[in-house]
């Protein structure tokens, strides 16, 4: 594993604004970032990031399955007991799931370490799937990489190969409707190409903002034309959605979410510590505990406190001995906490760098890499391309 320099494309950014991706420059700050590439040898990809997240996404279902009917697990997912029976019908249904995320920490040498797993509301889908295969094809076509160079990245082919089985045994002609909040252009453009997917896919597709959702007499979700919504593509994590005023009419609610609610089990940080229980010394995870539990002796004096809600990062601290030694801000503070061990990104040349290795439909489709010049991977932190080259 390397990080390599390179010049970036000409007029680079008047194409991914032309293609829908507006958001390369967040605050002034780049985003998206060719100045440089990850090469990974075919062996670290296949066997170091591929297997791993294969296994452990197993490993994450089987927890799930443990989950439904533990009101124990339940409650330390910090999961609403009124939707308990939601999710494990969801479950028992086997509700169709699309896509999730697993961060790693990898150096090239040691084996992944498992960070956690965002597994309802991912972001840098398009950026992983789209933006960085267009960037391999166009450095081929200038002979500035070589022909047989390759990329881990077969994430659009299956994301549309999912959506197909989920138009024919699931939504047939009925309209998917794609959702995000008004005040986020990334969610917005994840979202549109998440639909652009759905539409290669044969899907009947449409557009609906989170904030205009209704509710019909009967309990029905609603578009702004009172038409039912039976099935939904939301980018709306599952425990803001239980904490809302609509919340009271999900049970027993008709329409079909993706994700669908059993991901709510998969989707905080309270799995980490579950994990650890159930599979104590698997050397692609890191010892983790609740906060209120008597941590083991392998979680060291340095470790990461975690809200078991949290995302990009937000609230996140590295502690020694009970002393932050480097933290986040964020608005997570209510949900509680767990503590993992610390194992640091590597550096590469004062770039600290996190693998997002993707799931589709059950298996891994990809990675993505997020660098910062903090040890803590944060909304800001910058997407890099990769390369696999032997």
């Amino acid at each position: 594993m390397h990080r390599i320099s390179s010049s970036p494309r000409k007029d680079w950014k008047k194409q991914a604004e032309s293609l829908g991706f507006r958001f390369h420059t967040i605050g002034g700050e780049a985003y998206w970032d060719e100045s440089a590439y990850y090469q990974f040898t075919m062996k670290q990809i296949e066997k170091d990031i591929e297997e791993p997240t294969a296994e452990i996404h197993q490993m994450c279902l089987h927890l799930v399955d443990k989950a439904i009917n533990s009101e124990q697990m339940m409650e330390q997912l910090r999961i609403p007991e009124y939707v308990w029976d939601y999710v494990r019908e969801s479950w028992l249904r086997r509700d169709s799931h699309l896509y999730g995320r697993m961060d790693f920490s990898y150096d090239g040498q040691s084996a992944a370490k498992f960070y956690e797993y965002n597994a309802d509301t991912p972001t840098s889908l398009y950026e992983s799937a789209f933006f960085q295969w267009l960037w391999l094809e166009q450095m081929i076509d200038e002979k500035r990489l070589p022909t047989d160079t390759d990329q881990f990245n077969i994430i659009q082919e299956m994301l549309i190969e999912a959506l197909v089985l989920l138009r024919k045994q699931k939504m047939g002609s009925e309209p998917l409707y794609f959702s995000s909040s008004k005040d986020s252009e990334e969610d917005y453009g994840t979202v549109e190409y998440f639909r652009d997917c759905a539409v290669q896919a044969g899907l009947n597709t449409r557009f609906i903002y989170t904030e205009d959702i209704g509710l019909s007499p009967d309990g029905h979700f609603t578009d702004l034309d009172d038409m039912t919504i039976s099935g939904m593509f939301k980018l709306y994590p599952w425990e803001f959605m239980f904490e809302e005023a609509f919340g009271n009419y999900l049970p027993g609610n008709e329409t079909l979410f993706i994700e669908p609610p059993w991901k709510a089990i998969l989707s905080n940080k309270g799995i980490l510590p579950l994990l650890w229980r159930e599979f104590k010394g698997h050397p692609n995870l890191l010892p983790s505990y609740f906060e209120d539990e008597k941590p083991g002796d392998d979680l060291g004096n340095r470790y990461v406190k975690k809200p078991v809600f949290s995302r990009e990062g937000a609230n996140i601290s590295v502690m020694e001995n009970g002393r932050t030694l480097v933290s986040v801000d964020g608005p997570y503070v209510d949900s509680g906490y767990i503590l993992q061990k610390y194992d640091p990104l590597p550096e590469f040349a004062g770039n600290y760098a996190l693998v997002g290795s993707w799931v589709v439909a059950d298996r891994p489709a990809g990675i993505g890499i997020r660098e910062d010049n903090s040890i803590i991977t944060k909304d800001s932190s910058r997407f890099i391309p990769h390369i696999i080259r032997d």
